[in-house]
């Protein structure tokens, strides 16, 4: 049996269960003085490497979003488990012009793109600045912020996924109640699931051209991992046709193929060997 639940204030924090990455986003108001605090609605906007963008979302009268409307510079910090009380206390309800930094263990330390600074202690940071404000009609507002740098802690990129995952640690949201107690997993309990292919799925390996390819231009085709050959062999042909082409040549593949960022090293990534 189920039971339908009013939808009432706060619906996404109590009487919904969203486990969301918790974050802390430093700003500078415009006298330059330092905020912190904790936000969980944030995720990726445009995927794409060329122009890889953010989404977050903010009550309109925060001091975060105040600053980010003033100076359009922000850092997003991935805390660890460990300062999970650190990060608490930058959720309380500090005065404007007050450095929530100084009431904690973290450390601020200069940021490469970007004014704010960001946390010694993160593991995992990004620098951003603000392309779109929208104020949402008597609600919320987003911002929808480009990425000027990804940083992270030396060695973290080297590793596996379920090694980095452990070694991050980092603290997940799970909601609150009472708008006072508030609840959170880490993520030291990693599972792995492998996606195995059923056996009459369709996984583009036969895909069919539409316009002549040169050799070297179909055998690098091959080289596409056959979930993603169909959509690469209609985006190619599109971009071809754009360019007034009547066979894809390997110089127009490879040139597409490095704007679009699927070079050897994104392709050895799906690699099965």
């Amino acid at each position: 049996m189920k039971a339908e639940v009013k939808i009432r204030p706060f619906w996404y924090s109590d009487a919904w269960i969203f486990p969301k990455l918790v974050t802390i986003i430093t700003t500078l108001d415009k006298q330059g003085r330092v905020n912190a605090a904790p936000y969980s609605f944030v995720m990726q906007w445009d995927v794409m490497h060329f122009k890889p963008q953010m989404m977050l979302g903010f009550r309109q009268d925060t001091h975060t979003f105040q600053n980010i409307c003033e100076t359009k510079e922000f850092v997003i910090n991935c805390p660890r488990w460990d300062h999970l009380d650190d990060m608490m206390t930058t959720a309380r309800f500090w005065p404007a012009g007050i450095n929530e930094l100084e009431h904690t263990a973290f450390t601020p330390v200069p940021s490469r793109k970007v004014r704010p600074p960001s946390i010694e202690e993160c593991p995992q940071i990004m620098e951003c600045t603000a392309d779109q404000i929208i104020r949402l009609e008597r609600s919320n507002a987003i911002v929808i912020a480009n990425i000027e740098a990804i940083v992270m802690d030396e060695g973290l990129e080297q590793m596996g996924r379920a090694e980095r995952i452990k070694a991050m640690n980092l603290p997940v949201g799970l909601g609150d109640e009472r708008r006072l107690d508030y609840f959170y997993c880490d993520t030291s309990n990693v599972v792995m699931h492998r996606l195995k292919d059923e056996q009459n799925a369709y996984q583009g390996v036969n895909a069919k051209t539409n316009m002549p390819w040169d050799d070297a231009a179909e055998a690098a085709l091959m080289e596409v991992p056959p979930a993603f050959r169909t959509l690469v062999i209609d985006n190619t042909e599109r971009a071809a046709r754009e360019k007034g082409l009547d066979a894809v040549s390997i110089k127009f593949f490879a040139d597409l193929a490095r704007e679009y960022g699927m070079d050897q090293e994104f392709i050895g990534r799906f690699s099965k060997s």
